[in-house]
This record gives C-alpha cells, structure tokens and sequence, in this order.
C-alpha cells in the first residue's frame, strides 16, 4: 500500500504539468489596424516606418519589399504566423497585402484582466495610499 501511494505522489505532478495554465505568446511586430488603416499609396518609406516601425525581414537584395512577421501561440498549440507586406517603388509605397492580429496587444490585456484580474492599482487608488 505505500508503495503505491509513493507512486501516486510521484506520478500525480507528472500527469498534472500538462493541464498548468501557458499564457498566449505574441512574437514579432504586433501592427495597430489605426496604423494600418493610415497606409496610402504615395507615401515615403520614412513615413510607412514612423506608422508600422521597422520590418521584421528587410531583404538586402530587394530593397522595395518589407515584410512584417509576427506569430502567436496559445496554450499547447500550434504557432500561427501572419506576414504583413508593403511594396514600395523607389521610395513611393505602391500596395501592402497579408494579415495581422489587429488589435493583439489589446485582445491579450482585456483577457488577461478578465482571467486574473487587475494587476495595477489605478491612479487614484495610489495617490490615497502613498499619502
């Protein structure tokens, strides 16, 4: 009978790791669909960065192509990858094409309040406690 129960306390952490809880991972650049409503063909690369900030991939060798790479995985699955693409002719933005997590950073802060809740003591919450 101890044996077994020593098998059990043994096993039972084994067996249980697998249902811990593993938070959402968001790699890459996370675009804001605002930002990316404000793209218009005609636009200069520097402006293109100051909206989407520097690509992921820049080819050295195609200089009229950026790629924005970003991946998200939740819990035990699968990484899902989204490009995002601008093309560029000279230095006049001609199309962008390809997905995003629109919104992700936001998504993935609402969820984690409503699984948690709040973190962070609000404002005024500091104020009455540091006086």
């Amino acid at each position: 009978m101890r044996r077994i129960l020593i098998a059990l306390a043994v096993a039972a952490p084994l067996l249980l790791s697998g249902c811990l809880y593993r938070q959402p991972i968001f790699q890459g650049n996370l675009l804001e669909q605002k930002n990316v409503e404000q793209l218009a063909t005609g636009m200069s690369k520097r402006q293109v960065f100051a909206l989407l900030g520097s690509p992921s991939v820049a080819d050295p060798f195609r200089q009229n192509r950026w790629d924005y790479v970003s991946s998200e995985q939740r819990g035990h699955d699968d990484a899902v990858v989204k490009i995002f693409t601008v093309h560029f002719e000279g230095d006049s933005l001609t199309k962008w094409e390809g997905e995003y997590f629109a919104e992700a950073d936001s998504a993935m802060a609402k969820e984690q309040v409503e699984r948690f809740g709040p973190n962070l003591a609000r404002d005024k919450d500091k104020d009455r406690r540091g006086r």
